[in-house]
């Protein structure tokens, strides 16, 4: 078992497979794109495979792949499907914005991946169009007919931003009426790519609870699993539940048992820290596996009590304006 410097247990990666996203939502990097990441900058799969073993071994439990957009990297399924084989790996699962997952569904299902993450801001197109920049929503909401087609465990994501989107908080807690669905609403963040459009998180958790309890003052307060990162509420004779996300006022630090690493190989303790070890230079570099075991125990031993401390140590270096897809989600 995997235990930090803070007693928090570890068992938990975000791997991100690719910096690359078939959308351009304002909320994560400029209209026109990012500076992409090269081939050879990239984490190939084999030390994606190489990393994640060894993690495992160590005590990861689950694994979520996220990007980017992973489905956007050749040959994901092949990955998808070295990783669901992996002994001791206890759950797979995937956050994808949903524009070209619909064809892999089946497959995905086939290799035993029962929990999907869908981004999911708006359910109007023109708003879809306005926050993406792309007009892709038609297969979005394909590929959530599928999945639910299927029986996954849907969870939707929306960050919910003022003046953008907040109309449509309430029709999409609507969703859960009839769709066993979890609705996760989610602060802004300013990992948006540039350093000067992002002012603070306006709609914070206790705003969105508020808005509503307005429209559904019966809503009830679940049991919130162990380290869950949501507060979670259900209403009354819905089938699905409503999740808030305090990832900007980071309430949930306590009990985070996550780590991330980036496409290009980077480490990260907290989804606010500017990484603290390069996995891919140790294997290039000729490093054993004992050896990155010994990095990676000490990274761990080394974690920030909680993200405001971990803005803190990196604020004067780089600031906390990278883009999300250049994190891992």
């Amino acid at each position: 078992m995997l235990v930090d410097n803070h007693g928090r247990k570890i068992n938990y990666l975000r791997l991100a497979v690719t910096d690359r996203c078939n959308l351009r939502c304002f909320y994560c990097m400029p209209e026109d794109g990012l500076n992409w990441l090269s081939r050879t900058e990239l984490m190939s799969y084999e030390e994606m495979l190489r990393a994640t073993t060894l993690l495992v071994k160590m005590g990861i439990e689950k694994i979520r792949i996220t990007g980017g957009e992973p489905f956007v990297r050749k040959d994901i399924m092949k990955l998808l499907t070295t990783l669901s084989q992996l002994n001791g790996l206890k759950e797979l699962s995937i956050t994808t914005n949903g524009v070209l997952t619909a064809p892999h569904v089946a497959e995905m299902k086939a290799l035993g991946i029962r929990s999907v993450n869908l981004s999911l801001d708006t359910l109007d197109a023109n708003r879809f169009f306005a926050i993406t920049r792309r007009d892709e929503f038609a297969d979005v909401m394909t590929t959530l007919d599928e999945l639910l087609k299927h029986d996954f465990e849907v969870k939707i994501n929306a960050v919910v931003m003022d003046g953008r989107n907040t109309q449509d908080i309430i029709p999409i807690v609507e969703l859960t009426k009839d769709l066993p669905v979890s609705v996760r609403f989610i602060e802004e963040m300013p990992f948006n790519g540039d350093e000067d459009s992002y002012r603070g998180v306006v709609w914070d958790h206790v705003r969105i609870l508020d808005e509503i309890t307005d429209h559904y003052p019966q809503i009830q307060k679940l049991v919130d699993p162990a380290y869950s990162t949501a507060y979670n509420y259900q209403i009354p004779g819905h089938k699905g539940s409503v999740g808030i996300i305090a990832a900007y006022s980071r309430t949930f630090c306590g009990t985070c048992n996550r780590i991330r690493i980036t496409p290009q190989g980077t480490l990260k303790n907290c989804l606010y820290d500017d990484g603290v070890l390069n996995i891919k230079d140790l294997m290039r570099s000729g490093a054993s596996d004992g050896e990155i075991e010994k990095y990676l125990l000490n990274a761990f031993n080394h974690r920030s009590v909680d993200g405001w401390e971990a803005e803190r140590l990196r604020v004067e270096k780089t600031g906390v304006h990278e883009s999300m897809a250049t994190i891992g989600g």
